[in-house]
């Protein structure tokens, strides 16, 4: 049955949008914790946390949430199956994103991951939601739901890495189960370009690892001098990176041979 759009749904996806948008700014400039996000990964180095010049993708997310917010709320999209499909769940999404935050700056590293968890959980929903649809997307549909919720799934996964880093090692140079932070970093890279990546093949996202490749782009300009790491970041992007693109292109010719 095809139900509308409800007008409260509509509603509070246009404030989510906003406010996190506001929050996430706050954050930046006040901040509304001890320090800024930044501020803490110049104090509390790890190995999984890119250069500060890399978090710039936010405006690229910003941009995908205020797509979105508007196309949900245009007439003709209230019945959109795609947009139906997100749901209740970039609300959900949002709260986790701003609680998040709020516990990051004040150094409460450990706890953070619940919300970072959950803003991953709503996203990986979304993701899923709007790929089951049995329409074909518009490309309308394709700037203002896939990309913009690809983009977003991509760095929030990226984030909850970081995260579990600091709750791993608080320390600059501690060791975890007898193993030195360039070696946990080398298989964190490994572990998340391989997650990452998995994803992206399967669903020929291109958008999706081109985020991951930036945020790896982003450690190797934070960490030149440690070859390990450097290096690791420039493999595992590269090779997934052209797995990634050669899946989606030759599944795009594949696709439009068929239809011939």
């Amino acid at each position: 049955m095809d139900v509308k759009n409800p007008t409260l749904l509509i509603i509070m996806n246009i404030i989510a949008a906003v406010v996190t948008i506001v929050f996430n700014a706050l954050s930046q400039t006040l901040p509304i914790g001890v320090a800024t996000t930044a501020d803490i990964a110049n104090r509390v180095p790890i190995l999984f946390f890119p250069a500060n010049i890399t978090f710039s993708i936010w405006g690229v997310i910003y941009i995908g949430w205020i797509a979105f917010a508007i196309y949900q709320a245009l007439p003709a999209q209230r019945s959109n199956p795609f947009v139906r499909a997100v749901g209740w769940w970039f609300v959900a999404g949002s709260l986790g994103n701003m609680l998040w935050l709020l516990l990051f700056q004040n150094l409460q590293f450990a706890v953070s991951t619940v919300p970072i968890v959950w803003l991953l959980v709503s996203l990986g929903i979304i993701y899923v939601n709007i790929r089951r649809v049995q329409v074909k997307p518009t490309t309308a549909d394709i700037w203002a739901v896939f990309v913009p919720f690809s983009v977003y799934f991509a760095w929030a996964a990226v984030a909850n890495v970081a995260n579990a880093s600091y709750v791993l090692f608080p320390g600059a140079g501690e060791l975890w189960l007898g193993l030195s932070q360039e070696i946990w970093g080398v298989v964190m890279l490994v572990v998340a370009g391989a997650i990452t990546g998995t994803v992206a093949y399967l669903n020929r996202d291109l958008p999706y690892f081109l985020v991951i490749v930036w945020a790896f782009v982003g450690i190797i300009l934070r960490y030149p001098n440690i070859q390990m790491i450097a290096v690791t970041s420039a493999l595992v992007a590269a090779l997934g990176l052209l797995a990634v693109a050669a899946r989606t292109f030759l599944g795009r010719d594949s696709a439009a041979r068929a239809a011939a």
